[in-house]
């Protein structure tokens, strides 16, 4: 078994991302975004908003500024000249997914959702969960709210009569679940649901997967993913059970397609995928929202980068360490430094409330390299500044270049 250090296993995660392809020279296209995807493998989704959505986040990361149209049109859009790339489904958390892993996640091998709870809803009312799918297969795209007015209008049954307005949402959320439903298009970030026959091609629909062939292309997506991982890294990207990800990962390991390694310093049992590259050096910077796949696992990326990272959003303001939405910063394959963000739209900048090196690094490049990075971020989010505050021990030197730069 061949054992690697830290290092050649973060190098190895950094090529894996996607991180050593170099930035488009031009303005980025959509073949530059299927790069991107063909690395990451999924977006997540996520409603906070403060400063971009999380699912444009981790493409700027690795393509600098682009026209976010490119993953709108990606994910919610389709003409016979560009077809529709991605869709909306649970794989790590509400994500972003290509196509074709349709039926991969529709097989059975992923648990069932904290939307599960929501059977006892349609076992109690069949017949909403019947109005629902008719109201969306005659007007969809359609959110909730549109729903829940046609099934109260006029010409319809009185609200509260056998149900009530918060369980049309909730089975709109079961359905999604199942299959039954999914995204058709979003309005701002309201979902528009759909009938999947209506968004996904007939060769996606009508291709069966059984649950353990599933388990084991996702796991191998994962592994594809990741680079180098334990047997929990590779579970947590899609979010599979510990039994259907062990047998799944025993069974590549069979076929040759993962090799188990050691990782200096780690626990558990690694997994190199054998097609897996770990470069000499990995240049380049980034800024990674709490939502990068990099990232989301905590205890890797303390495993990976030695970086204890938490988001802080439920933490009371005064016990928070670092602030309310913190990106780190990477420079040349390092976690360097972390910014408190916030677009503030109102008066056109980027506001940096936090700023804060990590110990034993060089205070005046990464400052540098950050501002640079900041002002690239600001002029993507259609911004006319950075503006930093006093917090942390990166602030004055930040404030200073932002100012002067």
């Amino acid at each position: 078994m061949d054992t690697m250090s830290v290092a050649a296993a973060r190098r190895a995660a950094l090529a894996a991302q996607g991180f050593t392809d170099p930035r488009p020279a031009g303005t980025p296209t959509r073949r530059h975004l299927r790069r991107v995807l063909s690395r990451v493998r999924l977006l997540q989704l996520d409603s906070v908003n403060v400063v971009v959505r999380a699912h444009y986040a981790p493409v700027f990361a690795r393509l600098g500024g682009y026209d976010p149209a490119l993953v709108d049109d990606a994910a919610w859009a389709h003409s016979a000249r560009r077809p529709r790339l991605l869709v909306e489904y649970w794989a790590h958390e509400a994500s972003l997914v290509p196509v074709e892993d349709w039926p991969l996640l529709q097989s059975g091998a992923k648990r069932p959702g904290w939307w599960r709870g929501y059977a006892r809803i349609a076992d109690r009312s069949p017949t909403l969960v019947d109005d629902v799918l008719a109201v969306v297969k005659e007007s969809g795209p359609i959110g909730a709210g549109a729903i829940e007015r046609a099934l109260t209008g006029p010409a319809n049954r009185a609200p509260g009569a056998w149900w009530n307005r918060s369980e049309v949402k909730k089975i709109c959320e079961w359905l999604f679940g199942l299959g039954q439903l999914t995204t058709g298009t979003r309005r701002g970030f309201e979902r528009l649901y759909d009938l999947p026959e209506r968004v996904l091609p007939p060769e996606v629909l009508a291709r069966r997967v059984d649950a353990d062939q599933a388990a084991r292309e996702l796991t191998m997506r994962a592994a594809t993913a990741l680079g180098v991982a334990t047997e929990p890294d590779l579970r947590d990207y899609y979010r599979l059970g510990p039994e259907v990800s062990r047998g799944a990962v025993a069974e590549l390991v069979e076929e040759g397609v993962l090799e188990p390694v050691r990782v200096r310093g780690w626990r558990q049992q690694a997994y190199r995928h054998v097609a897996a590259r770990v470069p000499r050096a990995v240049p380049g910077r980034a800024l990674l929202c709490p939502f990068d796949p990099l990232i989301w696992e905590r205890s890797r990326t303390e495993r990976l980068f030695d970086f204890h990272y938490r988001i802080e959003i439920y933490v009371p303001e005064p016990k928070r360490v670092h602030g309310y939405y913190v990106f780190p910063f990477l420079l040349d394959g390092e976690l360097v430094a972390r910014v408190d963000l916030k677009a503030d739209r109102a008066r056109g900048v980027l506001r940096v409330p936090g700023a804060f090196a990590e110990p034993g690094t060089d205070h005046g490049r990464v400052a540098a390299e950050l501002a640079a990075e900041l002002r690239a971020m600001a002029e993507w989010l259609e911004l006319t500044g950075v503006e930093v505050g006093e917090r942390g021990d990166l602030a004055a030197p930040l404030a200073a270049l932002c100012h002067t730069g």
